[in-house]
């Protein structure tokens, strides 16, 4: 079982709209983190099992309060609620200011989420949503723990360098100085490019070279598919098939390709649903 992460330099490329589509079509158990420093979006985008909202007070900032006192994985479910769907959630932080409650608790949580998969009260991977890192974020506690973390980036110029450099750090950060584009260390770091559908191969191979090119330890590992419909039917904002917009059908492809070039290095067990 693994902790899958994602996360983002700058700007607002889609992160969570990614983290959801990812786990809603991922063929294990899965719980979906909001892992956001600044805050999480769930709990005004998104509808509860029982029809109401969710609760903005069972989540990570509970999960925290717990983790004072020590953590073990199969805690974690205490304070996961089920959406509409059925898909479980960590309710993420109302605000950026209560993230100081969780100072010096992200590397806790980092290793009960990766932990999770041996929970007698059920295994299942983690897709966390990371939000934005920088230099002075304190998730890369976290990311310390992940299987493979995935840095989302829309295509403008200025969002793919800065993508490039952030990967370079973060891989400096979490690969203990190995440096170099034949070295991919552990944690993975890959790239999650959102792109039009016409021309996301071809973007995604130019970014691959460009990786290559600088040696950031980090390639591109799929493209989401830019889909406004999608992501409002994603979010509940608006009907119709959901597993027929673009989003989805690029997610499903994304974590097949994950599973296909990662999964004997970090994932045990069969995958079932692979071939759908």
């Amino acid at each position: 079982m693994a902790l899958i992460a994602l996360a983002a330099d700058k700007g607002s490329p889609g992160v969570t709209t990614a983290a959801v589509a990812l786990a809603a079509v991922w063929p294990r158990r899965v719980l979906l983190a909001e892992a956001d420093p600044a805050g999480g979006d769930l709990v005004y985008r998104s509808v509860a099992a029982h029809g109401g909202p969710l609760d903005p007070n069972l989540g990570l900032l509970s999960l925290a309060a717990t983790a004072r006192r020590g953590l073990v994985a199969e805690q974690v479910w205490d304070h996961v609620q089920p959406m509409s769907g059925g898909l479980d959630v960590l309710v993420g932080l109302a605000v950026s200011e209560q993230a100081a409650g969780l100072s010096g608790l992200w590397g806790t949580l980092g290793r009960a989420f990766a932990g999770l998969g041996e929970s007698p009260r059920g295994a299942a991977d983690v897709i966390a949503d990371c939000g934005r890192i920088g230099a002075d974020s304190p998730t890369p506690e976290l990311l310390a723990d992940a299987s493979v973390v995935l840095l989302v980036s829309s295509t403008e110029p200025e969002q793919i360098a800065r993508v490039r450099d952030r990967a370079a750090a973060l891989s400096a950060k979490l690969h203990g100085g190995h440096h170099g584009g034949a070295h991919l260390g552990m944690p993975l770091i890959g790239v999650l490019l959102v792109a039009e559908p016409s021309w996301a191969a071809r973007i995604a191979g130019q970014v691959n070279s460009m990786l290559f090119q600088a040696q950031v330890g980090a390639q591109v590992v799929g493209t989401i598919a830019r889909d406004p419909a999608g992501a409002a039917q994603l979010a509940g904002r608006k009907g119709g098939r959901l597993d027929k917009t673009l989003l989805i059908r690029s997610a499903r492809k994304v974590v097949q390709d994950l599973y296909r070039q990662y999964g004997a290095a970090w994932l045990r067990g069969p995958v079932p649903g692979a071939g759908r």
